[in-house]
């Protein structure tokens, strides 16, 4: 099976990673922080949850069990 992962990338080290994303740091923009806003429920469409998932949050008493 042929390795496809550049050659320069398989040989970065994590002082470079480091160096990159300080390098980087300055150009993010970090949005304002805003409160989550509720949505109604009927709005909420295109989420499944499996059975076994369904049953295992309702079996617990409380979420974080």
């Amino acid at each position: 099976m042929p390795n496809n992962i550049a050659a320069r990338e398989s040989e970065m080290n994590l002082a470079e990673l480091r160096g990159d994303c300080a390098r980087m740091a300055p150009h993010w923009v970090v949005p304002a922080r805003s409160a989550a806003k509720p949505v109604a429920p009927s709005l909420i469409h295109g989420v499944t949850v499996p059975p076994s998932s369904a049953r295992l949050i309702d079996a617990m008493s409380e979420y974080g069990d």
